[in-house]
């Protein structure tokens, strides 16, 4: 894809998952990747293989997010794609620690990207931030108290940031992909709570159309979901991004 092609793509949570494969997806077709992770040995592999930048980042630490920035430049897509939803617990069995970890990772990680790439942003006049979203943003789950409102929250900093930096040219989404499968999938099965850790493994999709939809919404037709999240679990999604149907 020409609008891929050549672009310097700053993805999070890198070193695994989505991350990775979204890195696979992109790199393939000409951009350059840098990826960012608290998981340096796997990222450094990673980045041998798609021939990205490896720098190893902890995105709820803005010192941290803000080197990333810099270091990478120029950035004219950045992917908020770190999160976390383990330890899966009801609240009154919930650890207050591990809880404002998730926080910490999943809102405070999404801010400290949109505040040290949106400056430069602006300034150029023009890139694409897209913020990994979920059900679980306008959903209600047993078990997903950290996750749903942590996801929630990220749904409103990027209508929020749409609003603020549309008219300086730089667009800003969400992409929600429904059950994709990955590690964080199988932290879900192993809790047992809830219809979703019930699915079978069939269910879920391959990590790399998260990336080929990513590709697509950094073209033209990410100008359509500004400020929204592209859903990968409806027919129009999946249309749109060039992926199999929906099953019947």
């Amino acid at each position: 894809m020409n609008h891929v092609t050549g672009k310097k793509v700053v993805i999070t949570g890198a070193s695994k998952g989505i991350g990775a494969a979204t890195a696979r997806v992109l790199s393939a077709m000409g951009a350059h990747v840098v990826l960012a992770a608290r998981s340096t040995d796997a990222l450094k592999e990673l980045a041998r293989e798609t021939g990205g930048t490896a720098i190893p980042c902890d995105v709820s630490d803005f010192v941290q997010v803000q080197a990333l920035i810099d270091t990478a430049g120029d950035v004219d897509v950045l992917i908020n794609n770190a999160g976390l939803i383990d330890p899966i617990a009801r609240l009154a069995d919930s650890d207050p620690t591990a809880w404002g970890n998730v926080v910490d990772v999943n809102i405070k990680g999404v801010y400290h990207g949109l505040r040290a790439a949106l400056p430069g942003m602006i300034k150029r006049g023009s890139g694409t931030i897209i913020n990994i979203s979920s059900g679980a943003a306008t959903s209600a789950l047993e078990g997903w108290s950290h996750y749903c409102a942590t996801k929630a929250a990220a749904l409103s900093l990027n209508r929020v940031a749409d609003k603020e930096a549309r008219s300086a040219g730089v667009r800003v989404m969400g992409l929600s992909p429904g059950t994709v499968a990955t590690d964080m999938q199988r932290e879900i099965a192993a809790s047992g709570i809830n219809p979703v850790s019930q699915l079978a493994w069939d269910a879920h999709i391959p990590p790399e159309w998260v990336g080929q939809a990513i590709a697509v919404l950094m073209g033209p037709e990410g100008e359509n979901w500004r400020g929204q999240d592209f859903s990968l679990k409806s027919s129009e999604g999946r249309t749109i991004a060039g992926l199999p149907p929906l099953p019947t």
